[in-house]
């Protein structure tokens, strides 16, 4: 696969306008990416939207448990965030080919200020309250997909891609982090629906950004328009390696979320404290940015495309450690070093971006941004469902062993479209 050297700097699909022309400059690593203008405005609007969603999150589950009273409802106000995903990313993928990718980005960010401020509104039903979160959530998929596919017109289809996305989801973790803790302070000084309130205005502020900080490009597959829906998904579905990088991404995340979702039964099985069941949720976010930084900074392109069958076969060993019953301190270094494994996704971007057609990139990515969330929730429902009958740390064990069969033979078959499709899917592979 056609690959650039890190620091280098490649051509934009897209001529921007010339107020808006990146700033190119050579420089190694992340530095490099923010030296594009319009990646920056991109950057400040992804952390501005997805501050919101979390906050709203928090905020939404709080005020449908002050009007019910009953913990279901809350619990399902949560997990509302991902059920929609998968219908959005499959029916409403080819938006983000079929119209200019800005226009998109601003909807989709209009759209999630006017569902927000419809919560706010005291006469919004607690049904309303549910219709409007899974509204939310449906739009996701597309404006990640689509920001996704935006950042190989800003960056070009090489390094740069792959370390500003390695960006955005350090970003993602971070605010993860530290969005739960904002909303609760947040919560603590204003009413729930104060704290929507204030998230209304930061999807609006994610829309002006995008909307006066990024270059209008128009759409990538007007004449391939009316292919919408599950046809379309099942359009780029049929191309092998793709279908292959694809699960790729998301079969890790299926068995990875397991100790995540089962940190509170561990917790007691183990008698541990609350503070020790912070640590837990905390250490494999923390081991994944640590990876990717270390990843994006340290190491070259092709080092990162090298390392990424290693690291992903070896992801879920860790999980093995709970075969003892650990205390928190190695329960956490488990977590922490699946975590720093999760640095194969940037060369794993590299082989995608490379992959998919142009023409199919916004869909293609759109797609594959909802199923790691639908997966996700699919892993946790599961690993749930495994502890009513298991001890948790068995659950746990039993997710790094099959994670692992899984993963090998996902990397077979991304190994075997590799050598079906010689130079066009060329990969470096150690």
């Amino acid at each position: 696969m056609p690959k650039e050297n890190p620091g280098t700097t490649p051509t934009p699909s897209a001529t921007p306008d010339p107020v808006l022309a990146p700033e190119r400059t050579a420089g190694p690593g992340y530095r490099a990416v923010f030296a594009v203008r319009e990646f920056r405005t991109v950057f400040v609007a992804h952390l501005l939207s997805l501050l919101g969603v979390v906050v709203s999150e928090i905020a939404l589950t709080v005020l449908v448990y002050d009007l019910t009273g009953s913990p279901l409802l809350s619990s399902l106000t949560f997990a509302l965030g991902f059920l929609p995903y998968l219908l959005g990313g499959t029916l409403l993928a080819g938006v983000a080919d079929r119209y200019p990718a800005r226009r998109v980005l601003v909807v989709c960010d209009l759209v999630c200020a006017g569902c927000v401020a419809l919560m706010v509104a005291p006469v919004t039903p607690v049904a309303g309250l549910l219709v409007l979160r899974c509204a939310v959530a449906a739009v996701a998929p597309v404006f990640n997909g689509t920001r996704m596919a935006t950042l190989a017109d800003i960056l070009g289809e090489g390094d740069l891609f792959v370390l500003g996305r390695s960006l955005l989801r350090i970003v993602s973790q971070s605010a993860l982090l530290a969005g739960f803790g904002v909303g609760g302070v947040l919560l603590t000084v204003v009413p729930p629906r104060g704290a929507i309130a204030i998230t209304a205005v930061t999807f609006l502020a994610s829309a002006l950004l995008l909307r006066f900080g990024t270059a209008h490009r128009p759409a990538r597959a007007a004449a391939t328009a009316g292919r919408q829906g599950l046809g379309g998904t099942w359009g780029v579905l049929r191309d092998r390696r793709i279908r292959a990088l694809m699960l790729m991404f998301w079969i890790p995340p299926l068995f990875v979320v397991t100790p995540e979702a089962l940190a509170a039964p561990y917790a007691r099985e183990i008698g541990a404290s609350t503070a020790a069941l912070g640590l837990l949720m905390c250490a494999m976010p923390v081991g994944t940015i640590a990876g990717e930084l270390f990843a994006g900074s340290a190491l070259s392109a092709r080092v990162r495309e090298r390392i990424v069958v290693p690291l992903v076969a070896v992801g879920l060993l860790p999980f093995l450690l709970y075969a003892v019953e650990p205390g928190i301190a190695l329960a956490a270094v488990a977590l922490l070093l699946a975590g720093a494994t999760g640095a194969y996704t940037l060369g794993l971007d590299a082989w995608f971006v490379a992959a998919v057609p142009e023409e199919q990139r916004g869909r293609a990515m759109t797609l594959m941004t909802a199923g790691m969330m639908t997966i996700q929730g699919v892993g946790m429902t599961g690993a749930g469902l495994a502890a009513e009958f298991l001890p948790v740390h068995l659950v746990v064990v039993g997710a790094g062993v099959l994670g692992t069969v899984c993963v090998l033979a996902v990397v077979a078959e991304v190994r075997t479209t590799e050598v079906r499709d010689g130079a066009d899917h060329h990969v470096t592979s150690g």
